[in-house]
């Protein structure tokens, strides 16, 4: 019997990730195709998220290149909240369908002393209903690299049904509080873009066949 969204979110965690093979992988020989149905959010303007397929059909990669939150100088009033919302259509071969075992994200942060930022994202299947938000919070200072992983235990991945079609909500949001620090000096940001590619979040799948 399927599981809940629910379940499957509680059981996310930024513990140790598991190894590739603790999920079902044995993704199908025949090519994953990803239609990108809707994407809404202040973090991810028009023509702003790229989503590409891994090319043995075990994760999908989306790329942004205009998603910052900030505070401080030269931001807006609005600056501190970035969201995105990607509705994913996503072409399984017959006989198969799929979960999302883990999701990594990445980029990079510049956080004065006292001031924060945080980084959260859910999953779930059209007709679930919207569920709570794995939150990683970050602490300035801080000027660096980060990267988080959402982890599902293996007995809780939520599958799409089988025989039945559901597109995949993906929601993302970033933030940063000035907090104690001075916004009329200083600038803190979080950012996950990439003008270049190079910083991906990529989602894992989990697969398995259909009766």
């Amino acid at each position: 019997m399927l599981t809940t969204m629910a379940a499957a979110l509680l059981a996310l965690s930024s513990v140790a990730s598991p190894t590739p093979h603790s999920w079902p992988t044995n993704p199908p020989p025949d090519r994953i195709i990803i239609d990108v149905a809707t994407v809404n959010g202040s973090g991810c303007p028009p023509n702003s998220a790229a989503v590409a397929v891994a090319s043995d059909n075990t994760a999908f990669t989306v790329t942004y290149s205009e998603y910052t939150a900030q505070v401080g100088v030269g931001s807006s009033p609005t600056d501190f909240r970035k969201n995105c919302q990607i509705n994913l259509r996503v072409h399984v071969p017959q006989g198969f369908t799929y979960g999302i075992a883990a999701a990594d994200y990445r980029g990079f942060a510049h956080l004065e002393s006292g001031a924060t930022g945080l980084e959260r994202a859910n999953y779930y299947f059209q007709g679930n209903s919207p569920t709570a938000y794995v939150n990683h919070p970050i602490k300035g200072f801080f000027e660096d690299d980060w990267q988080f992983r959402d982890s599902t235990d293996v007995g809780a991945i939520v599958f799409k049904p089988c025989g039945e079609e559901r597109n995949l909500n993906i929601n993302t949001e970033l933030r940063v509080n000035a907090g104690t620090s001075d916004p009329k000096k200083t600038t803190s940001f979080v950012t996950m873009d990439s003008t270049d590619g190079s910083i991906k979040t990529v989602y894992h799948f989990a697969w398995k066949t259909c009766p």
